[in-house]
């Protein structure tokens, strides 16, 4: 079952619905069961993919969040930084903890869509991070299932997962989700595996 397309209200939703469209894609949006989420993508095989997030996010009229350290956020290109979205934090903040530091993000916001790695590259991983999972877990809000697949030409977001604790259980779900979506480069597309960690030591 296919979540439905979008259907564009404003001018800049108009504008990155019908550029998406001209690409050749549809741009996808599950109906969103709150305002706040943690959004992981998968697959994220290419450079491209960058931009059908961005069209995909003026189609859908949602502004998503992503978090890096603060040494990205110089001044000036601080500036262009925060307005792409970018939200700096500490990493080497003594006794700070990157999942827990990201997850009370959520507490200063009535609307917050963070995009978070799972794989933390463009090429084939080993393995899934964590962070992410434990992300929504300690804040205690969903994550959203963002994919791009070729096959089909979608892109956006087709699902969403309340964490439960139960990291394997929740995977087995999460991989049910991605199963068959294929990415721009199936070459470098990762196994959705897990590599138990302990929560809070993968960012």
């Amino acid at each position: 079952m296919h979540p439905p397309s979008l259907a564009p209200r404003t001018l800049r939703q108009r504008l990155g619905f019908w550029a998406l469209r001209l690409l050749g894609w549809t741009p996808v949006l599950a109906p969103p069961p709150g305002q706040k989420f943690v959004l992981v993508g998968y697959p994220h095989t290419s450079n491209w993919d960058f931009l059908f997030a961005l069209l995909w996010g003026l189609a859908s009229g949602t502004r998503f969040r992503w978090v890096g350290k603060k040494e990205l956020f110089p001044p000036l290109l601080g500036w262009v930084m925060r307005g792409l979205g970018g939200i700096p934090v500490d990493r080497g903040r003594v006794g700070g903890d990157f999942v827990k530091q990201v997850a009370r993000l959520f507490a200063g916001y009535d609307n917050l869509w963070v995009v978070v790695a799972a794989e933390g590259t463009r090429s084939r991983a080993a393995h899934w991070r964590t962070g992410f999972y434990y992300m929504a877990l300690e804040a205690k809000v969903p994550i959203a299932l963002a994919y791009l697949d070729r096959t089909t030409r979608e892109v956006g977001v087709g699902g969403y997962l309340v964490p439960t604790g139960d990291l394997e259980a929740d995977f087995e779900r999460i991989r049910a989700f991605y199963q068959g979506k294929v990415g721009l480069r199936p070459e470098r597309q990762s196994p959705i595996r897990l590599k138990l960690r302990t929560p809070g030591n993968d960012g």
